[in-house]
């Protein structure tokens, strides 16, 4: 029996047909049952495998935290609960509009952020990614 819990298992060769991958990747973990690793989002519908938002970096960061709020939720825990996100963007002039709505989802949460400027995401329509760390409750 596994130790860990995934979320949303996938297959790149699925999520990435235009790239020569292979990898059994999740979207989330729920590790040891208490702690719950939640994979970069981005701009995409999770069932359709669309991006949205295109050239709308508020519009990906809105999709990336609703994104996270469902994948959180799935795993038995919620926003409240993050302790840790990582923003990546390609572009230091999209800093302001992301954090302003990453802040509107994480109002009184108070985790901790590192921000990181790349220079491109694995999609070139992408334009931020956010990754997060949270706990679930009943196990704190």
């Amino acid at each position: 029996m596994p130790v860990h819990k995934r979320i949303r298992p996938f297959n790149t060769k699925e999520t990435y047909p235009e790239q020569k991958l292979n990898n059994d990747l999740c979207q989330a973990v729920v590790a040891r049952g208490a702690t719950v690793f939640v994979r970069g989002q981005i701009g995409q519908d999770l069932d359709t495998r669309e991006s949205v938002a295109i050239g709308d970096v508020a519009g990906q960061a809105r999709k990336a935290m609703e994104n996270i709020k469902m994948l959180l939720e799935e795993s038995g825990s919620d926003l409240t609960h993050i302790c840790r996100v990582v923003i990546y963007l390609i572009d230091i002039r999209y800093r302001e509009a992301v954090y302003n709505v990453m802040g509107e989802y994480l109002k009184g949460v108070f985790p901790v952020s590192t921000g990181l400027v790349v220079s491109a995401l694995a999609r070139p329509e992408w334009l931020v990614e956010i990754e997060a760390t949270a706990v679930i409750p009943d196990t704190v």
